[in-house]
């Protein structure tokens, strides 16, 4: 797959897009999203499915209901996963959560009031495009739309050249918790959460 035009044009997702939607999520999670997909599947079962799967759903923070896609030249370049967070944070059920999720909720109920970017990635072939810049720019102004204190998201410290952007389009640290990797690979220490003011 290439991609030639420059010209980046938005769309909502469908539910026809899950097999991208899938692929580009697991990009943004750094293989979180295809390890968890491997502790779902059952025998013989592919777990790139059970991600198609979970794309289709018309529930839950993973779903294409949630999703835009990002097309070059008619073709998906990448997608943004987000969705209003609660204006209050949320009580966690530690007893009943995966510890591997403990620290990420922790981090999205100290966001709270904002639009949370769940994922944003784009195809390693259309990286430096401007696919990622203009999917974070959808989402400001999808939070100043409907009143949003801004925009959250949560990245591993280990991606810089993502905190790079999201920190040239004017997001900052603004806390941080430790990874629990159990048996997943990443070079992170930590999630680092990052807001942009509506105003910035």
């Amino acid at each position: 797959m290439t991609f030639s035009a420059r010209q980046v044009t938005i769309r909502d997702a469908a539910s026809s897009d899950c097999t991208e939607l899938a692929q580009l999520i697991n990009f943004a999670g750094e293989g979180l999203p295809l390890y968890l997909w491997q502790q779902m599947a059952g025998a013989g079962e592919d777990p790139w499915e059970i991600g198609r799967q979970r794309a289709v759903r018309d529930t839950g923070s993973f779903s294409y209901r949630n999703s835009v896609v990002a097309e070059l030249d008619g073709k998906i370049a990448g997608a943004l996963v987000g969705y209003p967070l609660a204006a209050e944070p949320e009580p966690i059920d530690t007893a009943n959560t995966p510890p591997m999720f403990i620290p990420l909720l922790e981090l999205e109920n100290l966001a709270a009031g904002t639009w949370y970017v769940n994922a944003v990635a784009t195809f390693p072939e259309a990286r430096g495009s401007g696919v990622g810049s203009k999917l974070m720019r959808w989402a400001g102004n999808r939070a100043h739309e409907l009143g949003l204190r801004g925009v959250s998201l949560i990245v591993s410290d280990a991606n810089r050249g993502a905190q790079q952007l999201y920190e040239r389009l004017g997001y900052s640290e603004v806390a941080s918790r430790k990874l629990v990797k159990e048996q997943w690979q990443n070079d992170g220490e930590n999630w680092v959460l990052m807001l942009s003011s509506q105003h910035s």
